[in-house]
């Protein structure tokens, strides 16, 4: 076990022992390594610089309650790579490749896995690049695949707490047909002159949808959760959009939430139903749930709240997820790949 101080850790890069690589030539790829270089000898001219062939994913390792190691529906993450590869006309990478990468990153870096206990835990972003030089618009055919381990602290280091909001209208993360549901830089980099404002005023940006500027889209890079609860149905509501992330956290929780009895719908949400909402929240790998206190449309000087404390519909479905990461809970739907180590 590494001398790391794991109450400090934040959401922020750790220098590990090895990154794992991987590289493809002409669609064919070759066997990933691991190396303790962590720089790329990349040409100027590579399609991920010139014309923003990249894709990237994030997961987690955890150790459980009962020292086993838990690696969570990488399977799932390696699919929505291979999308997002397809989507920028990228050669995906292989499901087995990716996880032999990811089992690799793990064995290499194991004294970087945090304790039980600590509420931290190892994140891994795989990350997917165009290396071939260009100047002529079009794809390139070699690529590397590399995955990067870095341990990282508890999104809530002290109590579960809320977030507030903000309506951005003036910002499209992403068009309806264009790239806003594969997970690459681009979607990322064009919301930051929208989120970065927002964030210094001490809240955070909700997108609406690019083309009526009405319906719900992300809030910030993560998907959005309602609770709606009437004559004792509590329904769990997210939108459904082609310029929103297919959230492997979000589907994770729907499926939680339909084994609780809860009804689960998938559609568009207008901004004005917030207020028919009891519980709001984004929901992601970094976070898992972060609940919302209140949504402010500036524009329309209207402000949908929805108290300062977590709400119990999304703090049971927060704990129920963890549980079932850290091993805690019976893991029925197999969404973790055990070690045992």
């Amino acid at each position: 076990m590494k001398n790391i101080d794991w109450s400090t850790l934040g959401f922020h890069y750790t220098e590990p022992d090895y990154i794992v690589r991987a590289a493809c030539h002409d669609g064919v790829w070759e066997e990933p390594y691991a190396t303790k270089d962590k720089y790329l000898h990349l040409h100027v001219s590579a399609t991920c610089l010139q014309y923003g062939q990249e894709a990237f994913e994030g997961l987690k390792a955890f150790r459980g309650v009962d020292g086993k190691i838990r690696i969570f529906r990488w399977r799932e993450n390696a699919r929505r790579m291979a999308r997002s590869a397809e989507g920028l006309y990228m050669t995906p990478v292989p499901e087995e490749l990716f996880g032999k990468a990811i089992y690799l990153a793990l064995e290499k870096n194991i004294d970087f896995l945090p304790p039980y206990g600590t509420g931290a835990t190892l994140y891994f972003r795989p990350l997917l690049i165009g290396t071939t030089p260009r100047l002529g618009v079009g794809p390139g055919r070699d690529f590397e695949f590399i995955v990067i381990p870095s341990p990282i602290g508890p999104y809530y280091p002290g109590k579960f707490h809320c977030t507030t909001f903000i309506v951005n209208r003036h910002v499209d993360r992403a068009a309806p047909f264009g790239t806003g549901h594969f997970k690459v830089g681009g979607n990322y980099a064009s919301s930051f002159r929208a989120t970065e404002p927002a964030h210094a005023q001490g809240m955070d940006c909700l997108f609406l949808d690019a083309k009526y500027h009405r319906y719900i889209d992300e809030c910030s890079a993560a998907n959005f959760i309602g609770i709606k609860e009437q004559d004792g149905q509590i329904e769990y509501l997210t939108p459904r959009s082609s310029a929103i992330l297919p959230s492997i956290t979000n589907n994770s929780l729907m499926t939680l939430a339909r084994d609780k009895g809860y009804k689960v719908t998938r559609r568009h949400i207008r901004l004005e139903e917030l207020a028919e909402m009891q519980e709001a929240a984004a929901c992601g790998t970094a976070c898992v749930i972060s609940p919302i206190d209140k949504v402010i449309d500036a524009e329309k000087d209207k402000t949908y709240s929805f108290g300062k404390e977590p709400g119990p519909v999304l703090t049971d479905l927060y704990h129920a997820l963890k549980d079932i990461q850290y091993g805690r809970a019976e893991d029925k739907h197999h969404w973790c790949e055990v070690i045992e180590k």
